[in-house]
């Protein structure tokens, strides 16, 4: 029983060994985007806030209800006087004077309890602006869809260009660590030759130059990975271990239709820069309509019912001169009960604003405008994207072709090069002039494979019909697994 729990223990971790580092390729990267984003996310909480535009608008005609109240308590004291005649009696001289003086004759307080509650209902009859942001919720939630979709796309196109240039940089730093292995073994050689006398001091010093220039190049190579690698995980929030990369005779096929005016036609009327600027036309012209209802009258439908009650109490008090002995002070009820019924229409007609109407009409024509402009740049913005795009495709193609026979005729040139540094026809500066043509050839063609790739998803979303499934079939390119080392930062030599 032990050995068999061993058993599955093992097989458990091969398992889990085994997905952790299985490879994952474009497709599978991207729906990590989809799900990790920052950039994708916030534009779909924007598409949907902007969807909240339609029932906000409609909400405005139907009828809108109210119901209020309050309620409070109150006491309040008044002191009444009264003028009266009264001998003034100078306390200097003794002399009296007849004069008039304030005498109180009356202390009331009044307690009170109160509490209303109504209720009122408003119905649009006639409101411009309302039934005008009605039409224009239609144009903002198509505007809001544009925009997200536009962002769909944007992700894809930067998970393409993030996904490959890792491999890019990965086979940059392949070649380079192959050039430098070379360039270390090429310095071996020129040291033993110059030990026995076959070659001058010259040789060995430009091997070394070359290996610190080679040595300099994968430093700067497994920089460029880890950068690679970082922008990546930005998309992502994962570190891959492993990817996939296509296979060194890859099939370059042409874009379909091979024809760049009809690439052109579909971007006018489908790239999803263009539609959003169109629908931002009709935003900003429904916002002049908007504001030219400050000029136009309102009429609205109203009714209301109240209901009101106050609990009230008065105590009047009179001095005892002013005291009438058959009215003695009492204290009685000043109750109130109240009932408010109203039905009744409401018209507003605008005769002076103070220039604000006409000032925000002006404003919206303004802005208006400004919308159709960027509408021009969006159409010649979507011409210029596609027309790069569709040729990066086709000179890509054939870049990558002339590359790939490059990257042989300079394997060839530096075998014959070696060759004739064997029987001292070359010269060590030859060799490693030989080793670096064919490293940059390396290089350039592992480029331009991505590039072919990348070209041809910007193609497709400059067009407006960049899909996942274009991303899945990209995939079919991709039958390589590499792994990718872990580039860690390197204390440099002191």
């Amino acid at each position: 029983m032990r050995k068999k729990s061993i058993l599955i223990a093992c097989g458990v971790a091969l398992a889990l060994l085994g997905s952790v580092s299985r490879a994952a390729d474009l497709y599978e990267v991207y729906k990590a985007a989809v799900q990790s984003d920052p950039l994708i996310r916030e534009a779909e909480a924007r598409r949907l806030a902007a969807l909240e535009a339609k029932p906000q608008a409609r909400g405005l005609l139907f009828p809108q209800i109210a119901v209020g109240g309050d309620t409070y308590m109150a006491n309040s004291d008044t002191q009444g006087y009264q003028r009266q005649f009264r001998e003034i009696i100078d306390p200097g001289t003794g002399e009296s004077s007849v004069g008039t003086v304030a005498v109180p004759f009356t202390n009331t307080t009044d307690t009170d309890a109160y509490w209303s509650y109504d209720a009122n209902l408003t119905q649009t009859v006639f409101r411009w602006d309302q039934w005008q942001r009605l039409k224009q919720a239609d144009s903002q939630v198509a505007l809001a869809e544009a925009n997200y979709r536009a962002a769909q796309q944007d992700l894809m196109v930067r998970v393409a260009q993030r996904y490959f240039d890792v491999l890019a940089a990965d086979d940059t730093l392949s070649a380079a660590e192959a050039t430098l292995e070379a360039v270390n073994r090429q310095l071996e050689q020129a040291e033993k030759r110059f030990e026995v006398g076959l070659i001058a001091i010259t040789d060995v010093q430009e091997a070394r130059a070359a290996q610190d220039i080679a040595t300099a190049g994968v430093i700067a190579a497994k920089r460029a990975l880890a950068s690679a690698h970082e922008f990546l995980r930005e998309l992502t929030g994962e570190a891959y271990a492993q990817l996939v990369k296509p296979a060194d005779e890859m099939p370059l096929d042409q874009p379909q239709p091979l024809d760049e005016q009809a690439w052109v036609d579909e971007a006018l009327e489908k790239n999803l820069d263009v539609i959003a600027a169109r629908l931002g036309v009709d935003v900003a012209k429904s916002n002049v309509k908007i504001a030219q209802a400050g000029y136009m009258p309102t009429l609205d439908f109203y009714a209301r019912y109240g209901d009101s009650a106050s609990d009230a109490t008065s105590l009047t008090r009179v001095p005892r001169e002013f005291q009438d002995p058959n009215n003695p002070p009492r204290e009685f009820p000043a109750d109130l009960d109240r009932n408010d019924d109203q039905v009744g229409l409401r018209l507003n007609v605008p005769i002076f604003t103070g220039g604000v109407t006409r000032s925000q009409v002006r404003e919206q024509t303004y802005l208006h405008r400004a919308e159709r402009e960027r509408l021009d740049g969006a159409i010649r913005g979507a011409e210029r994207e596609t027309r790069d795009a569709y040729l990066g495709v086709i000179a890509e193609k054939a870049r990558v072709q002339a590359l790939r026979q490059a990257v042989r005729s300079n394997q060839t040139a530096l075998e014959a090069t070696e060759a004739g540094f064997e029987v001292g026809t070359r010269t060590t500066v030859d060799v490693l002039d030989a080793r670096r043509r064919l490293f940059e050839a390396q290089r350039d063609y592992s480029r331009s494979r991505y590039d072919y790739l990348i070209n041809l998803v910007r193609l497709k979303s400059a067009a407006g019909v960049l899909t996942p499934a274009d991303l899945n079939a990209i995939n079919d390119y991709l039958t390589t697994p590499a792994p990718l080392p872990v580039v860690r930062p390197q204390a440099l030599p002191k």
